[in-house]
């Protein structure tokens, strides 16, 4: 009884976490419908306030789920257990949107956006990652938890813990990865293809905690997707803004390089293979057979 009166206040603190993340997703949501029931005339300005909300609920809760992990956990699988619920989460409320400019420049790449509305999205994604920073900022000076500190959240804390060319490959193999099973899995059904990339995150997270020699390079590059020792990022240069935002102000140029153009890299790899290099091996060795 006396250890379950010591663990009540972190109980407690978990539970206002939980709670404030919830609430963060409700209320995005809800101006989401409002959002839909305006019909704005022009489609980009709807694309625009959809992208804004998308990145302004995926940074706010990656900020608060980031504190959570801090945490000492009370069982070792409740950290996958956030992991997975809140991937399934944002999969489910964010449909439509990318919340994630890696995302956009593969469709822009691929033929399947304009542009125009690829630089609408990426403005949205940029000021809804910037914005995300004071909200949460706003809302730790309450002091809801004794976890809340408002200074938190402006402090740079650099997540980089190797030399510069290690973290570029890293982020540049996770960017390559993930976004490889995004494009991978679009042929499975919607809710089937959202729980299969909760589950792989959430899959890839337990291979990288448990240090699995299996895996070997691949899982050590992964390390990323939890924001984990090597670079503390998650392949996305708008939520890494959000995080690291005071770090990118003291060494703009390593960031850049690491958290900008390194997943954008990856992307580009990425569609180099299954756009041009994987068919053309396809035909080469289809001519090959028939002669």
């Amino acid at each position: 009884m006396t250890a379950l009166r010591g663990l009540w206040p972190e109980m407690q603190d978990t539970c206002t976490s939980l709670g404030l993340m919830l609430s963060v997703v409700l209320f995005t949501g809800l101006a989401r419908v409002v959002t839909r029931q305006q019909q704005l005339h022009s489609p980009m300005a709807h694309a625009f306030v959809l992208e804004f909300l998308a990145t302004l609920q995926l940074c706010c809760c990656t900020h608060e789920l980031q504190l959570l992990s801090e945490q000492e956990p009370a069982h070792p699988t409740w950290p996958l257990t956030l992991i997975y619920f809140f991937t399934l989460v944002h999969g489910l409320t964010l449909v439509g949107t990318s919340s994630n400019p890696c995302g956009v420049m593969m469709q822009m790449m691929l033929g399947g956006m304009s542009p125009e509305m690829g630089a609408v999205r990426l403005l949205a994604q940029l000021i809804g990652a910037l914005g995300s920073r004071y909200c949460i900022g706003a809302v730790w000076s309450l002091g809801l938890t004794k976890y809340h500190v408002s200074e938190r959240s402006f402090a740079c804390k650099n997540p980089i813990q190797v030399d510069l060319p290690k973290a570029v490959i890293i982020e540049a193999l996770c960017s390559f990865i993930f976004h490889s099973a995004l494009l991978n899995f679009q042929e499975v059904r919607t809710k089937l293809r959202i729980h299969l990339l909760a589950a792989l995150i959430t899959f890839l997270v337990y291979a990288v905690t448990r240090k699995c020699k299996i895996y070997g390079l691949v899982s050590l590059c992964l390390k990323c997707i939890t924001g984990g020792s090597l670079t503390g990022a998650v392949f996305n240069p708008a939520l890494a803004l959000s995080l690291h935002f005071k770090c990118f102000d003291e060494a703009f140029l390593q960031f850049f390089i690491v958290y900008w153009l390194a997943p954008s890299l990856g992307i580009l790899l990425m569609i180099l293979m299954f756009s041009f290099f994987l068919p053309w091996l396809y035909n080469n060795h289809t001519i090959n057979k028939e002669e």
